[in-house]
């Protein structure tokens, strides 16, 4: 039998002044150190953590020295961890992020979409076929297979449970999330990589470490500052034009590391605080999900008069029949609340 997660109202859908649909869904924030400080819904319940996974995926390439063997610069350095929009910028740099490691577009087995940057600017795209460099996670693939030729391993199966840079992202997911490693909840991704369902309360935690990363770490020295690093120099590379994810990096101005996923997922790293944030909507809405990071934000205090308005976009949107009339809202309606005294804190 299924065991269904104990979501609370996130966000509602409005028609007029009524309330027509209602997204449910879980937050989590949690401190560097594991603790628990605030939460809505089941800060327990396992999700695919999709694409907020990638920085702690890139880790065991910069750890072993792949930025310094094959020359990779900062914005490489970010397009690890992206999500990005296809765009020329990110196209050129995948590709040469290959060819530096004596790879080709052939070798990437991430499949191939559309690239994201038409819809985003309103734009038709021509038709296919389409470049698995412009796949969104076309710079997290190379990553791997630089990963793969610094190692000597095979490149054939790099997107295999069994292959040896998986066994290291599955040890390193472990240690950033506080889930040992066996318990982790195998899935393939999108991209056909491996993923991995943890409770969002671990992916929360992986975020608080991640942005709070400094100096050397006993086991992997410092990969996650400078991945982190990467990210907040350069959030176009990890996102695009127009996203979410940069909005957000550019509100927070080097404070915040955000990171969106496939169906609802978000993930934000507070460098200043120690803190991880991690939103999961329960049916994948991503018209809930931005609303509803929004209130959290709010609500830990994060949000002063520029940051609102930078983040305005997001707060809430109307929706449009298909004659351009506003019918209604989408709005956020999550309370955070503090776990009770005697909560177990996380590994």
């Amino acid at each position: 039998m299924t065991i269904l997660p104990t979501h609370a109202p996130l966000a509602v859908a409005t028609r007029g002044d009524t309330v027509e649909s209602i997204h449910f869904g879980s937050v989590a924030v949690v401190d560097v150190d594991g603790r628990l400080r605030s939460f809505c819904g089941d800060p327990l319940t396992a999700t695919f953590t999709r694409s907020t996974l990638k920085p702690f995926q890139a880790i065991p390439f910069v750890r072993d020295g792949g930025i310094e063997r094959f020359g990779y610069s900062q914005p490489q350095v970010a397009l690890l961890c992206a999500s990005h929009s296809g765009e020329p910028r990110h196209v050129t740099a995948a590709a040469q992020m290959l060819e530096s490691a004596g790879n080709t577009s052939e070798h990437l087995q991430c499949g191939a979409h559309v690239p994201g940057f038409y819809e985003l600017r309103g734009e038709v795209p021509p038709p296919p076929p389409y470049s698995p460099l412009a796949h969104n996670c076309s710079g997290k693939h190379a990553g791997m297979l630089a990963c793969c030729t610094l190692h000597g391993w095979s490149k054939e199966d790099y997107i295999g449970f069994g292959h040896p840079l998986q066994a290291q992202i599955r040890a390193t997911v472990a240690d950033f999330t506080g889930v040992p490693a066996e318990r982790l909840l195998r899935g393939v991704d999108g991209c056909s990589a491996p993923n991995y369902a943890l409770p969002i309360a671990g992916l929360a935690l992986a975020y608080a470490r991640l942005a709070s990363a400094e100096g050397d770490d006993s086991r992997h020295g410092r990969a996650a500052a400078r991945l982190r690093d990467a990210m907040a120099a350069h959030p176009g590379m990890v996102s695009g034009e127009g996203r979410s994810d940069l909005t957000l990096a550019l509100a927070g101005g080097g404070d915040w590391v955000p990171k969106i996923g496939a169906e609802g997922v978000q993930a934000i790293g507070i460098r200043s605080l120690g803190l991880g944030i991690a939103v999961k909507v329960g049916d994948g809405s991503k018209r809930a999900l931005l609303p509803a990071v929004v209130a959290v934000l709010d609500q830990l205090g994060l949000l002063d008069t520029d940051r609102r308005k930078r983040l305005e976009t997001m707060t809430g949107s109307t929706i449009r029949n298909y004659r351009g009339t506003a019918t209604g809202r989408v709005e956020p309606v999550l309370v955070l609340d503090s776990p009770p005294s005697g909560t177990r804190d996380l590994p």
